[in-house]
C-alpha cells in the first residue's frame, strides 16, 4: 500500500545566497500525484528549488505549502512527508556499498521501509540490480533508480529526485522519465531536476529556471535540516 500524493503550492519563492538570488519568484501549483520537472543548466538553482519543497532549505522570501503544511512553520511535518532520492551533494548514494548494504542500510534508517518494499518499488520501476554490484559500478539510469526505488519504499507523499538526466545517452531519457511516471502513478507526488526539457507528457508541469552564478548558494544551508521547527 503507498502512500497518497500531495499537493505542493509555492507563492515567490525565493532563496537568496551572499551574493544574490539562487532562484527568485517561482510560483507552482503541484497536484497531489503530480509530476513536476524543473530544469535549467547549473547554477541555476534547481537543486536549491527541490530542497526547499521538501522543507530542508530556508526560505528567504515567499511562501510554500506541502500537502496542507506551510513553511517555515512546519517544516518538521513537510520532510517526514517528502522523501529525498537524490539531490547531489547533499543526498546521494555512497557509491562505494553494495547494492545490497544500501537496501538492508535504508531499512535500518528508514522507519517502516522493508526489503519487500524496496523489492515492490523495483518491480514498480522495472529494475532488478544485481545485489553484489557496487553503486558506484552501475550505470547513469540505473544508478537514479535505485536512488529512486529506496526513496519510493518509504512511501512518501512527495518524492525529490534531481538531476535525472545526468549522464544518460540520449536513447534512455524516454524510459526514465517513464519510470518517473509509474512513480507518479504508485501513488507520491515526483518533484524532479533536470538539465534538459523533458519529453512532453500529459500533466506534466516544466519550470525553466535561469542560470545564475554556482557561488550564490547561501553559506548555511538546510539541505539536511533535522531541527526542531522555528
Amino acid at each position: 500500500m503507498t502512500a497518497a500524493g500531495v499537493d505542493v503550492v509555492a507563492r515567490g519563492a525565493s532563496v537568496r545566497g551572499a551574493r544574490g538570488p539562487v532562484f527568485e519568484g517561482v510560483d507552482l501549483d503541484i497536484p497531489a500525484g503530480g509530476l513536476l520537472a524543473a530544469h535549467g543548466p547549473a547554477g541555476s538553482g534547481r537543486t536549491s528549488l527541490l530542497l526547499a519543497l521538501a522543507g530542508r532549505m530556508r526560505l528567504s522570501g515567499g511562501a510554500i505549502q506541502v500537502g496542507g503544511y506551510v513553511l517555515p512553520a512546519e517544516g518538521r511535518r513537510v520532510r517526514k512527508l517528502v522523501a529525498i532520492a537524490r539531490a547531489a551533494p547533499a543526498v546521494d548514494l555512497e557509491g562505494r556499498l553494495r547494492v545490497r548494504e544500501v537496501m538492508a542500510e535504508r531499512c535500518l534508517t528508514s522507519p517502516g521501509v522493508t526489503e519487500r518494499r524496496i523489492r515492490q518499488a523495483f518491480e514498480t520501476l522495472d529494475l532488478a540490480p544485481r545485489e553484489a554490484d557496487l553503486v558506484e559500478d552501475l550505470g547513469p539510469a540505473d544508478g537514479l533508480l535505485l536512488a529512486t526505488a529506496l526513496a519510493l519504499a518509504e512511501q512518501p507523499g512527495a518524492l525529490v529526485v534531481d538531476d535525472v538526466d545526468d549522464g544518460l545517452q540520449p536513447d534512455a531519457h524516454g524510459p526514465v522519465w517513464e519510470a518517473l511516471h509509474r512513480v507518479q502513478d504508485n501513488g507520491p507526488t515526483v518533484l524532479a531536476g533536470c538539465l534538459h526539457p523533458p519529453p512532453p507528457t500529459p500533466g506534466l508541469i516544466a519550470l525553466l529556471l535561469p542560470r545564475r552564478s554556482r557561488d550564490r548558494l547561501p553559506a548555511e544551508t538546510a539541505a539536511v535540516r533535522e531541527d526542531a521547527d522555528t
